[in-house]
Protein backbone atom coordinates (compact mmCIF):
# COMPACT_ATOMS: atom_id res chain seq x y z
CA UNK A 1 0.00 0.00 0.00
CA UNK A 2 2.77 2.44 0.92
CA UNK A 3 4.67 1.94 -2.37
CA UNK A 4 1.48 2.74 -4.30
CA UNK A 5 1.11 5.99 -2.37
CA UNK A 6 4.74 6.91 -2.98
CA UNK A 7 4.35 6.29 -6.72
CA UNK A 8 1.26 8.51 -6.74
CA UNK A 9 3.15 11.28 -4.91
CA UNK A 10 6.04 11.08 -7.41
CA UNK A 11 3.64 11.26 -10.36
CA UNK A 12 1.87 14.28 -8.87
CA UNK A 13 5.20 15.98 -8.13
CA UNK A 14 6.41 15.43 -11.71
CA UNK A 15 3.09 16.52 -13.21
CA UNK A 16 3.10 19.75 -11.19
CA UNK A 17 6.74 20.73 -11.27
CA UNK A 18 8.48 19.01 -14.19
CA UNK A 19 5.93 19.01 -16.98
CA UNK A 20 6.71 21.60 -19.62
CA UNK A 21 3.81 22.64 -21.80
CA UNK A 22 3.96 24.21 -25.26
CA UNK A 23 2.05 27.43 -25.78
CA UNK A 24 3.22 29.67 -22.93
CA UNK A 25 1.91 33.25 -23.00
CA UNK A 26 0.06 32.63 -26.26
CA UNK A 27 3.24 31.64 -28.10
CA UNK A 28 2.51 28.21 -29.58
CA UNK A 29 6.09 26.88 -29.58
CA UNK A 30 7.39 28.40 -26.34
CA UNK A 31 7.90 26.30 -23.22
CA UNK A 32 8.53 27.52 -19.67
CA UNK A 33 8.98 25.04 -16.83
CA UNK A 34 6.55 25.58 -13.96
CA UNK A 35 9.44 25.58 -11.47
CA UNK A 36 10.91 28.74 -13.05
CA UNK A 37 10.20 31.93 -11.11
CA UNK A 38 9.53 35.06 -13.18
CA UNK A 39 9.48 38.37 -11.27
CA UNK A 40 8.12 41.49 -12.96
CA UNK A 41 6.46 39.52 -15.73
CA UNK A 42 5.04 42.74 -17.24
CA UNK A 43 8.60 43.71 -18.24
CA UNK A 44 9.21 40.46 -20.15
CA UNK A 45 9.19 40.56 -23.95
CA UNK A 46 9.25 36.96 -25.11
CA UNK A 47 9.50 35.68 -28.68
CA UNK A 48 8.27 32.28 -29.86
CA UNK A 49 10.27 29.01 -30.01
CA UNK A 50 11.83 29.78 -26.60
CA UNK A 51 12.66 27.07 -24.07
CA UNK A 52 13.11 27.97 -20.39
CA UNK A 53 13.98 24.95 -18.25
CA UNK A 54 13.66 24.06 -14.58
CA UNK A 55 14.49 26.05 -11.45
CA UNK A 56 15.45 29.38 -12.99
CA UNK A 57 15.07 32.85 -11.45
CA UNK A 58 14.16 35.45 -14.05
CA UNK A 59 13.83 39.09 -12.99
CA UNK A 60 12.22 41.24 -15.67
CA UNK A 61 11.39 44.24 -13.47
CA UNK A 62 13.71 46.57 -15.42
CA UNK A 63 12.89 44.99 -18.79
CA UNK A 64 13.96 41.69 -20.33
CA UNK A 65 13.83 40.81 -24.02
CA UNK A 66 14.29 37.15 -25.00
CA UNK A 67 14.62 36.56 -28.75
CA UNK A 68 13.27 33.75 -30.90
CA UNK A 69 14.74 30.30 -30.37
CA UNK A 70 16.57 31.14 -27.14
CA UNK A 71 17.26 28.19 -24.85
CA UNK A 72 17.70 28.85 -21.13
CA UNK A 73 18.66 25.59 -19.43
CA UNK A 74 18.31 25.00 -15.67
CA UNK A 75 19.33 26.87 -12.50
CA UNK A 76 19.98 30.14 -14.39
CA UNK A 77 19.61 33.55 -12.74
CA UNK A 78 18.78 36.59 -14.87
CA UNK A 79 18.66 39.77 -12.78
CA UNK A 80 17.79 43.26 -14.05
CA UNK A 81 18.57 44.93 -10.75
CA UNK A 82 20.95 44.61 -7.81
CA UNK A 83 20.96 46.32 -4.43
CA UNK A 84 23.94 44.55 -2.84
CA UNK A 85 26.21 47.62 -3.09
CA UNK A 86 23.49 49.94 -1.82
CA UNK A 87 22.82 47.82 1.24
CA UNK A 88 26.53 47.65 1.99
CA UNK A 89 26.84 51.44 1.67
CA UNK A 90 23.68 52.38 3.56
CA UNK A 91 23.42 49.51 6.04
CA UNK A 92 20.22 49.74 8.12
CA UNK A 93 19.37 53.08 6.50
CA UNK A 94 18.71 51.29 3.19
CA UNK A 95 15.09 50.55 4.09
CA UNK A 96 14.27 54.17 4.95
CA UNK A 97 16.53 55.99 2.46
CA UNK A 98 14.81 58.65 0.33
CA UNK A 99 15.91 59.77 -3.10
CA UNK A 100 18.38 58.11 -5.46
CA UNK A 101 19.92 55.02 -3.88
CA UNK A 102 23.73 55.07 -4.11
CA UNK A 103 25.19 52.00 -5.80
CA UNK A 104 21.81 50.63 -6.92
CA UNK A 105 21.99 48.97 -10.35
CA UNK A 106 18.90 48.66 -12.53
CA UNK A 107 19.08 48.06 -16.28
CA UNK A 108 17.27 46.01 -18.93
CA UNK A 109 18.70 42.81 -20.40
CA UNK A 110 18.44 41.59 -24.00
CA UNK A 111 19.14 38.02 -25.13
CA UNK A 112 19.53 37.67 -28.90
CA UNK A 113 17.75 35.11 -31.06
CA UNK A 114 18.99 31.51 -31.01
CA UNK A 115 21.29 32.01 -28.04
CA UNK A 116 21.91 29.29 -25.46
CA UNK A 117 22.29 29.97 -21.74
CA UNK A 118 24.03 27.10 -19.92
CA UNK A 119 23.12 25.82 -16.45
CA UNK A 120 24.03 27.74 -13.30
CA UNK A 121 24.79 30.93 -15.27
CA UNK A 122 24.23 34.46 -14.01
CA UNK A 123 23.15 37.19 -16.44
CA UNK A 124 23.59 40.59 -14.76
CA UNK A 125 21.67 43.85 -15.18
CA UNK A 126 22.47 45.67 -18.41
CA UNK A 127 23.78 42.59 -20.27
CA UNK A 128 23.16 42.52 -24.01
CA UNK A 129 23.74 39.06 -25.47
CA UNK A 130 24.07 38.92 -29.24
CA UNK A 131 22.39 36.49 -31.63
CA UNK A 132 23.40 32.83 -31.57
CA UNK A 133 25.71 33.24 -28.59
CA UNK A 134 26.52 30.38 -26.21
CA UNK A 135 26.87 31.14 -22.53
CA UNK A 136 28.69 28.18 -20.98
CA UNK A 137 27.68 26.60 -17.67
CA UNK A 138 28.54 28.66 -14.57
CA UNK A 139 29.31 31.81 -16.61
CA UNK A 140 28.74 35.26 -15.12
CA UNK A 141 27.77 37.65 -17.92
CA UNK A 142 28.22 41.43 -17.65
CA UNK A 143 27.97 43.96 -20.47
CA UNK A 144 27.88 43.17 -24.18
CA UNK A 145 28.32 39.73 -25.75
CA UNK A 146 28.96 39.67 -29.54
CA UNK A 147 26.88 37.64 -31.99
CA UNK A 148 28.06 33.99 -32.21
CA UNK A 149 30.35 34.34 -29.17
CA UNK A 150 31.11 31.41 -26.89
CA UNK A 151 31.43 32.85 -23.38
CA UNK A 152 32.82 31.18 -20.25
CA UNK A 153 34.11 32.15 -16.82
CA UNK A 154 33.37 34.55 -13.96
CA UNK A 155 33.22 37.17 -15.31
CA UNK A 156 32.62 35.62 -18.71
CA UNK A 157 35.11 36.18 -21.53
CA UNK A 158 34.87 35.11 -25.14
CA UNK A 159 36.59 31.77 -25.75
CA UNK A 160 35.38 31.03 -29.27
CA UNK A 161 33.16 31.84 -32.23
CA UNK A 162 30.25 29.60 -33.23
CA UNK A 163 30.54 30.46 -36.93
CA UNK A 164 33.61 28.21 -37.12
CA UNK A 165 31.66 25.28 -35.68
CA UNK A 166 28.59 26.11 -37.75
CA UNK A 167 30.71 26.06 -40.93
CA UNK A 168 31.67 22.45 -40.15
CA UNK A 169 28.02 21.54 -39.57
CA UNK A 170 26.94 23.25 -42.78
CA UNK A 171 29.50 21.20 -44.72
CA UNK A 172 27.90 18.11 -43.24
CA UNK A 173 24.35 19.39 -43.93
CA UNK A 174 24.63 21.62 -47.03
CA UNK A 175 20.86 21.61 -47.53
CA UNK A 176 20.59 23.88 -44.43
CA UNK A 177 22.99 26.58 -45.71
CA UNK A 178 20.29 28.74 -47.33
CA UNK A 179 18.17 28.64 -44.18
CA UNK A 180 21.20 29.52 -42.02
CA UNK A 181 22.08 32.50 -44.25
CA UNK A 182 18.46 33.67 -44.09
CA UNK A 183 18.54 33.66 -40.28
CA UNK A 184 21.95 35.23 -39.71
CA UNK A 185 22.97 37.36 -42.69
Amino acid sequence: MRSWLNRLRRRCWHALFFRIVFGERGLPHTRIAPSTCIEGEAGLQLADHVFIGQFNFIDATAGLTIGEGVQITNFVSIVTHSSHRSIRLLGRAYASHRGPVPGYVKAPIAIGAYSFIGPHSLIEAGAVIGRAAVICAYAQVRGAVPDFAIMAGQPAVQIGDLRERDAQLLKQYPELAAHYRELFE
